[in-house]
């Protein structure tokens, strides 16, 4: 990011390369819309590129670049909130397989599909912390860094997340068991 921001805008591509799936990764996560975050994925680097001089080095660059992440995505809900935009959660899944869901039958995906249930489940910021700290393999030092709070607290946040999302969980899988 040093070069880039002394002007070798070539290695921006480079930086592209090894971060575009993570950050596709969390927005998916985040959205679950497939094309949306994409788009959203776009918008980072470009934003990066735009800012590249507030790249100070002081932090990870990845640090840096889920901040820029963070404020891409709360623009959007900023943007959804404004319009007064509603997605459906099933319209979500449609658009993350392609059109109906896939074989349902075996009971990993039912797991994956109520783990996801949960996931929505949890509060905005909990279900962030979780997808940076699980699915997108952050260090607490990393989040903490980014989330200008203290290690201990990202820590003390995650236990509640995780707990949080157990809960749903067990309570979807049991109205399952159920029905």
């Amino acid at each position: 990011m040093f070069k880039v921001r002394e002007g070798d805008l070539d290695k921006m591509g480079l930086l592209f390369e090894r971060h575009h799936r993570a950050l596709y990764g969390f927005f998916v996560q985040m959205l679950k819309q497939g094309d949306l975050s994409k788009d959203l994925v776009q918008t980072v680097f470009f934003k990066m590129l735009k800012s590249r001089h507030t790249f100070t080095g002081s932090g990870p660059f990845v640090t840096w670049m889920y901040h820029i992440a963070r404020n891409v995505l709360h623009d959007h809900y900023r943007e959804v909130k404004r319009k007064g935009v509603h997605t459906d959660p099933a319209d979500m899944n449609e658009d993350l397989s392609g059109g109906t869901l896939a074989d349902e039958r075996t009971e990993r995906k039912e797991d994956l599909q109520m783990l996801a249930l949960a996931m929505d489940m949890l509060q905005e910021k909990d279900r962030e912390l979780l997808v940076l700290c699980r699915y997108q393999e952050l260090k607490y030092s990393e989040i903490a860094h980014l989330l200008n709070i203290t290690e201990g607290t990202v820590k003390v946040r995650v236990f509640r997340a995780l707990n949080q999302l157990r809960e749903h969980y067990l309570r979807i899988s049991t109205e399952k068991n159920c029905a």
